[in-house]
């Protein structure tokens, strides 16, 4: 068999030259990683994966060491190191250099193994991972643990849904089926849920198994079509589904040594289609059968009991089987070798139960036995060799042969002949023949009741005492020494079954169940009446051991009496340790392998020969320490020589002091369940367990006097706390106090500081009325010259006008006719009246206007009364606004005078171009002169009555101006507009031939043919007048609307 050790080696070939189909027992080769240094040893595998070719293989040991197996390029790589244990592995993503490795941190993290890096890592499980399944697409996977199962992303490595269970149900697997969408659950409630994968909707439920055929299910495996599921427990049977119909089709049972399965695995073959037929079976003793789920058929087996195997994977070609050892090891398998005729051994004979007329369930229907077809393994069982040699000897044997009989074939007396000759049995067998001569009952139910009730609280602290530097190992101590606790009460207060137990547990340490078996058979049938005299030592066997070496060697056993050193200084030493202090490893296991041959004082007298083969050295010792110190060492003494004599006491010691006829013969233990042991005194363990519990009482009262007193200490020191905490508040206030009058004196200094600042402000303040008052006197100043001038332009228009009218209508007095002249009158009347009326109407708007000016006045000031007791909280803002006022008053000025200058210029243009159509009148009319000058005459009579008007009206506007200006104070400015308006009327007094015109006068002109274009000259009249009216409306209202108000900053300013 090749064997490649990877050693401190990164990359390498894997075997110098492959066996191929010729490969011994079918290994291809034994991979495994050993250290070399002070303590070689060798790194464990954990897990391992196949990708989708099934030519590359993933393996992960105990120390997070990651490796890719090329079993085509014959190469070796190690990708990763993540330094701590992998619970499980996957290779077959979407890419396909990626891989998961769920780690011992609980945590799955993704690696490439080209660039060797880390490509994402994924958390959210808070117990270790089980397992990994990833989808047919490579885009998804699921991860489980026993609290949960998490769907993962594999693009983004997000965590898509979470299934969560409660405590009480845990999760055994969760797996994606090959060939669809579907997601299996299966839960440690033996309930099996079917999952749409897009919408996570239930599809079925599996129903439970029938009546007489249930079993816990542990383990899972699949068809590669997704058609069959296979499960199976802690039983020998395996239960087959149909997945399409729902329901169980069959019910395999495995051979009798098959009492749990710990996995399941089909074989792949590239010519079913996919309903593969080949399973493999890992079963608890460690080997993996294969057989055929439709003839149930036995094909061959894989492990031994000597190298069994801990799990398996097998390659999606169904070429290679990987398998890691008990050992820690890695095996590779051919399937073509396991499966060549060639290599075919005898059949395996295991026993089934017929089926009988008592079966007639629906379970039993249901149930095939696996029978032993030819085996396609390639190497032959020893048991079956041995049981071959068996029935050849049952022809001729005898009784007492039969009673030497022992369990796999073996005979008790050719055992010991085979141990006389050669002095220990063979070490590749030695396990197999001390199960053998022990007949352990592998009783699994009853040993995983006595593990399933936890530590003994006698061991939780065993590593105080005994610190093992084997994590392992101190486990399985602890468990095996728990479950000898829970099997009888004298062994948890025994001090002395830890050292009894140890030898056996690093022994056995990677099969629990027989580490326990051996220790119970040992302490019932080597250590007999050991317990009789608890908690004193086992004196009657030391009586016994002592009179057999008075017997032999009295000389010694004199020199040991005469320095006081009793049979519990040299005997019980070497008993309650089973002679592991004394003996190396080697001589240990050669003689118990004498021990547990023969009958069981011959464990006794071995310690005798011991003491009788050392009488040299012990012969020189005279001090007690030494003799001590001799039995607690190794010394220098034959193992040999110490086995022949102890033969020899067996043989020599009379019948009256050998020990053969006061203890018992072996008996085993039983099968089902083991036996009671309560070969102690129970009055001496019920007063133990009231000491204990009287000191238990006395230390739970001792804990909570301890705990009152350091709930008093606590409160006491809360207390203090407090107090301290009062205190510090106190101080804290104090200062708070001192400094709240700090700022007490700090406001009022400010406070003072803002009088001072308000009544600057205040003077300001004043003066910025003053000079805006002083502004605005000066505008309106401006505006009353502007005003004077304007009506000046136009009283000289008007005059001038007057004098051109007078003019002409003197031309055109003699032509205008009576009636001319009467309707001329009429509509000068009119014209006067509706001016007249249209004054009226104006001067009470006026009024009103006063009066609502007077009221806003009022409320104004009411207004700046309350602007005042607020303007010292908007100083700042004032003084921006102010500037910001003074800027749009400035700019208002300018848009005034603009706006102003527009309308004189359009006076100005309005009247050249009404002067322009005169003139081109007058020139069209030389001839109608005489027309002309009547019709000034009826001008001048209208302009009389016009200024008798308009004197009247500058009388009223004077009387409301005088009204106002005791308001406001503008009363010299509207006396001087007075003087002017006086001024105006005594100009137009002073136009000449205005008042001769008469009735009769104008008679003469009725019949005139110029009477058409006399009429279209006082309509023209007219207009100019009604537009000078409103030219001088438009003005008066102006200059009452840029009249600014009394001071208001309150409604003009928004804060």
């Amino acid at each position: 068999m090749e064997r490649c050790d990877l050693g401190e080696r990164r990359r390498g070939p894997i075997w110098t030259r492959r066996a191929g189909a010729a490969a011994p027992r079918g290994v291809i080769v034994n991979i495994l990683h050993s250290v070399q240094g002070y303590h070689s040893k060798t790194i464990h595998f954990l897990n391992v994966a196949f990708d989708n070719s099934g030519d590359s293989l993933l393996a992960g040991d105990r120390q997070g060491n990651i490796y890719v197996f090329d079993l085509n390029g014959n190469r070796f790589n190690l990708v990763q190191r993540t330094m701590q244990a992998c619970t499980a592995l996957a290779f077959n993503l979407r890419r396909k250099t990626e891989f998961l490795v769920a780690l011992a941190d609980y945590s799955v993290k993704c690696f490439d193994t080209g660039t060797q890096e880390l490509v994402s890592w994924m958390r959210g499980h808070e117990s270790s991972v089980s397992s990994i399944s990833v989808h047919g697409s490579g885009k998804y996977a699921i991860t489980t643990s026993t609290d949960t199962a998490q769907l993962w992303d594999l693009d983004t490595f997000q965590r898509i849904r979470k299934l969560n269970v409660r405590q009480s149900v845990g999760i055994q697997k969760v797996f994606f089926l090959p060939l669809s969408n579907t997601i299996l659950s299966c839960f440690k409630d033996n309930s099996v849920f079917a999952w749409e994968f897009d919408t996570l909707h239930c599809k079925y439920q599996l129903s439970p198994p029938v009546e007489g055929s249930v079993l816990f299910y542990k383990v899972f495996a699949v068809t590669r079509d997704g058609r069959t599921l296979v499960a199976g427990g802690k039983s020998n049977h395996l239960h087959l589904w149909c997945l399409e119909l729902k329901q169980l089709i069959r019910i395999i049972q495995m051979p009798e040594k098959v009492r749990a399965v710990r996995h399941l695995e089909f074989l792949p073959d590239s010519f079913d289609g996919g309903s593969n037929q080949v399973l493999g079976v890992l079963s608890q003793d460690n080997i993996m059968r294969f057989i055929n789920i439709e003839t149930c058929k036995l094909l061959f087996d894989i492990g031994s009991p000597e190298e069994g195997i801990s799990t398996a994977v097998i390659s999606p070609n169904g070429q290679y089987i990987a398998s890691v050892m008990e050992n820690g090891s890695l095996n590779i398998y051919s399937v073509q070798a396991l499966t060549q005729e060639g290599n075919k051994p005898p059949p395996f004979t295991f026993k089934v139960v017929e089926d009988g007329p008592k079966y007639t369930s629906e379970a039993n229907k249901l149930i095939t036995k696996v029978t032993s077809g030819r085996s396609k393994g390639p190497w032959k069982s020893k048991q079956s060799k041995i049981q071959s040699r068996m029935l050849k000897l049952q022809e001729n044997t005898s009784l007492e042969n039969k009673e030497n009989e022992l369990p796999g074939g073996l005979n008790k007396k050719r055992l010991q002949a085979l141990l006389k000759g050669f002095g220990e049995y063979p070490a590749k067998y030695r396990m197999f023949v001390w199960r053998s001569l022990l007949q352990l009952p592998e009783n699994h139910l009853a040993f995983s009741s006595l593990i399933d009730r936890g530590i003994h609280s006698a061991f939780v602290n065993i590593q105080k005492e005994y610190p093992i530097k084997s994590g392992k190992l101190l486990r399985v101590l602890q468990r095996t020494l728990s479950a000898l606790a829970h099997w009888s009460a004298i062994f948890a207060e025994t001090p002395y079954i830890p050292l009894l137990a140890f030898p056996f547990v690093k022994l056995f340490q990677n099969n629990q169940l027989i580490c326990f078996e051996v220790v119970a058979t040992v302490v019932v049938n080597f250590c007999q009446h050991w317990f009789e005299y608890f908690p004193n030592p086992p004196v009657n066997v030391l009586g016994m051991m002592e009179n057999v070496l008075a017997h032999h060697d009295k000389e010694l056993l004199q020199h040991l009496t005469k320095y006081n050193v009793t049979s519990q200084v040299y005997a019980w030493p070497l008993l309650e340790t089973l002679l592991s202090e004394v003996l190396t490893r080697e001589e240990w296991l050669k003689a118990f392998d004498n021990i547990f041959s023969n009958h069981p004082s011959y464990f006794l007298m071995i310690v005798v020969a011991y003491v009788i083969c050392s009488r040299a050295p012990l012969l020189h010792c005279n001090q007690a320490a030494d003799f001590e110190y001799f039995f607690h060492h190794r010394n220098n003494v034959d193992i040999n020589v110490v086995i022949k004599e102890a033969y020899h006491l067996m043989e020599a010691t009379p019948l009256d002091i050998h020990p053969q006829h006061m203890l018992d013969d072996f008996t085993p233990l039983t099968k089902g369940q083991y036996p009671v042991f309560n070969k102690y005194p129970m009055f001496v363990m019920n007063y133990q367990a009231q000491k204990w519990e009287k000191i238990r009482q006395d230390e739970i009262e001792y804990l909570q006097e301890r705990q009152l007193a350091h709930e008093s200490e606590a409160k006491a020191q809360q207390q203090k706390a407090e107090d301290e905490a009062w205190y510090r508040k106190q101080k804290l206030l104090q200062e708070a106090d001192e400094q709240r009058q700090k700022i007490l004196l700090e406001e009022e200094k400010l406070a003072e500081q803002r009088q001072r600042l308000a009544v600057v402000k205040r003077e300001l303040e004043v003066k910025e009325l003053q000079l805006l008052d002083a502004s605005r006197r000066r505008f309106l100043n401006y505006q009353q010259d502007q005003l004077q001038t304007e009506l000046k332009h136009l009283n000289d228009e008007i005059a001038r006008k007057a004098s051109m009218r007078q003019q002409e209508t003197n031309a055109l007095r003699d032509i205008e006719p009576e009636s001319q002249k009467q309707l001329f009158e009429q509509h000068l009347i009119k014209d006067q009246e509706a001016v007249t009326k249209e004054m009226k109407e104006e001067v009470e708007a006026r009024r009103r206007k006063v009066a609502e000016e007077n009221l806003a006045r009022a409320e104004q000031k009411h207004t700046d009364t309350d602007w005042r007791l607020q303007r010292q909280q908007r100083l700042r803002r004032d003084d921006q606004d102010r500037e910001k006022r003074y800027r749009e008053i400035v700019k208002l000025l300018h848009d005034n005078r603009v706006k102003e200058a527009e309308l004189l210029k359009a006076l100005r243009e309005t009247e050249e171009k009404k002067t322009f159509n005169i003139i081109v009148a007058q020139q069209e009319d030389v001839q109608n002169k005489a027309q002309l000058e009547e019709e000034q005459k009826a001008a001048a009579a209208a302009d009389g009555h016009r200024k008798q008007f308009l004197d009247d009206r500058m009388n009223d506007e004077l009387e409301l101006a005088e009204k106002l200006q005791r308001e406001d104070g503008c009363f010299e400015r509207l006396h001087g507009l007075k003087a002017r308006c006086t001024e105006r009327g005594v100009e137009v007094q002073q136009v000449p031939g205005s008042g001769n015109i008469s009735l009769h006068d104008l008679s003469t002109l009725a019949s005139s043919p110029h009477n058409r274009r006399r009429a279209e000259l006082a309509r023209q009249e007219r207009e100019l007048m009604a537009e000078v009216r409103r030219l001088r409306r438009r003005l008066t209202s102006r200059a009452r609307a840029r009249l600014p108000p009394a001071p208001s900053p309150a409604t003009t300013w928004s804060p």
